[in-house]
């Protein structure tokens, strides 16, 4: 049996403000779902959550950041539907760079630990 142990770097990224946590993987995951679905019911679903959850994160976002990252319409006879709005598919596109090197940065450090 070898002495040697083999650590790996693990961890979490999310975007906080006032240390209250705005975007993390699964809230982009929503916006990309409802991106593609036009829904929050369906990308909610798909997600095995609650209409009321993912309707809760939504409304964290866009009042938390400058301008919304989801317009939504009620329903009625058509139903309603939710857009991605321009600062939406921002957030999607800069939280999914910093994700990458995120783990980039794990990746390389994770040989280096020797404890």
């Amino acid at each position: 049996m070898s002495d040697e142990q083999n650590f790996k770097l693990n961890g979490k990224l999310w975007i906080d403000l006032d240390d209250v946590k705005v975007i993390g993987p699964g809230r982009v995951e929503l916006l990309e779902r409802i991106q593609q679905s036009g829904s929050i019911r369906q990308a909610a679903l798909q997600m095995n959550m609650s209409y009321r959850q993912a309707w809760q994160m939504i409304d964290h976002m866009n009042t938390s950041l400058d301008s919304p990252v989801v317009i939504s319409t009620r329903g009625g006879k058509g139903g309603g539907n939710a857009e991605v709005t321009e600062k939406g598919k921002e957030v999607i596109r800069q939280f999914k760079v910093f994700y990458k090197k995120f783990h980039q940065f794990l990746e390389k450090h994770s040989p280096v630990i020797k404890l």
